[in-house]
């Protein structure tokens, strides 16, 4: 029955269906006010240590240039562990803790930006590593 209806006054509707509206908030050309860090508040930690964990770190990172990066929160310590066997080099990791619950939130919405030449990850950290106990589920 379909089939005897001409289809030309509604090729233009398939074309719709190809190419589905890009999500502009999700590009990182968006400002970053547009770019609501992409965070489950719930997985944020309920009392202190608010802390960050920092992937992909150059390897001439320095507490300085970490604490640069994350200028105007209030960052109250950088970890920065070390190669036991090359103490000069890092691990390329490390952990930034915050005074409070917002600065971390506003730290992990710099995800992927770049610091140095790397884009680096901001992630909550593992609170389970950060205290030796296994987490619950």
């Amino acid at each position: 029955f379909l089939s005897l209806v001409s289809t030309t006054w509604h090729s233009n509707d398939d074309d719709v269906y190809r190419a589905p509206p890009i999500d502009r908030s999700i590009l990182p050309t968006a400002p970053r006010a547009a770019r609501e860090p992409n965070i489950d508040r719930s997985r944020l930690p309920k009392s202190p240590p608010y802390t960050a964990f920092l992937g992909n770190l150059p390897y001439d990172v320095t507490e300085e240039s970490i604490k640069d990066f994350f200028r105007g929160l209030n960052i109250s310590a950088v970890r920065l562990p070390r190669e036991p066997t090359n103490p000069e080099r890092l691990k390329g990791f490390g952990y930034a803790e915050f005074e409070d619950i917002d600065s971390l939130f506003q730290a992990l919405s710099l995800n992927e930006e770049s610091l140095g030449n790397r884009r680096i990850r901001v992630d909550v950290a593992d609170q389970a590593q950060d205290k030796g106990e296994r987490p619950a589920g």
